[in-house]
């Protein structure tokens, strides 16, 4: 798995993922969403994968959308153009939708400032950490536009409606404890150092429940934001028509049995 603006480690299970476009502080552009996308596609059919690490090697997490690149394509203040955007820039959603919909748990773990789209993307995830540096916000009223990756629709469940209005309609910069307090990250650490330390323990926590049971327990727990009740228990109880029959199912009770802890193999 070679990119051009990303790195990928794979240790145990665990799939760390790191946003590497530096120089541009993981600005995103058409190219860099389309690496995103390769990246989570990838990492989503891959057996021995069973928690994502998402992260940055800039200094910041995101800077948010690339405006270069998007003026470069003619987006800004041609209307002829913009009217192709749910088109040629598909990929810019996409980033977002695939980490969300990826099979295997996101962890995003965040310091530095995480602008605009950057938030899009950790809202995509299930999970997020951060540093005590970290700030967050949501731009793109100050720039005169409107939230269109997502984030207007994925925040509401995480934080509520009344902090996410506050976050869309003033555009400022909100600190870590302010996002803590809000629902946004489970954890703030004292830098980065701790900061991994502290998202690679939640992975390891994850890893102690069969992987199985947790991608089919995402699916469910994603369909039940606009699903009935009775339609969400539905497609639970059907994912559990197949999962009692798998071997990890098998090897839980049979540990439980024996009372010693199980060994699961995703199977």
């Amino acid at each position: 798995m070679e990119y051009q603006w990303i790195e990928v480690k794979m240790e145990d299970h665990v799939a760390t993922v790191a946003l590497n476009r530096t120089k541009s502080l993981n600005a995103l552009s058409l190219d860099f969403a389309k690496e995103i996308v390769d990246v989570f596609t990838e990492l989503g059919t891959m057996s021995d994968v069973w928690v994502i690490i998402l992260k940055s090697n800039a200094r910041i997490f995101s800077a948010g959308l690339d405006l270069k690149d998007a003026m470069s394509r003619g987006l800004i203040g041609k209307p002829k153009n913009m009217l192709n955007i749910p088109i040629n820039d598909r990929v810019l959603f996409d980033c977002c939708h695939v980490i969300e919909e990826c099979k295997k748990p996101v962890i995003a773990a965040v310091h530095g400032m995480c602008v605009g789209a950057g938030l899009d993307i950790i809202s995509s995830c299930d999970l997020r950490l951060c540093t005590e540096d970290a700030t967050f916000s949501l731009r793109e009223a100050r720039i005169g536009i409107v939230a269109d990756m997502g984030v207007l629709q994925r925040l509401p469940h995480i934080i509520g409606q009344a902090f996410t209005r506050q976050m869309a309609y003033t555009g400022r910069f909100f600190t870590a404890g302010e996002v803590e307090r809000m629902g946004l990250v489970l954890e703030i650490y004292p830098d980065q150092k701790a900061l991994m330390k502290g998202a690679m323990k939640l992975a390891e926590e994850i890893k102690e429940s069969a992987p199985l049971g947790v991608q089919n327990t995402k699916e469910v727990l994603n369909y039940s934001r606009t699903a009935t009740i009775r339609d969400g228990i539905a497609l639970a109880v059907h994912k559990n028509m197949v999962l009692l029959a798998s071997k990890d199912c098998v090897e839980a009770i049979t540990a439980f049995a024996e009372k010693r802890k199980p060994d699961f193999t995703g199977e």
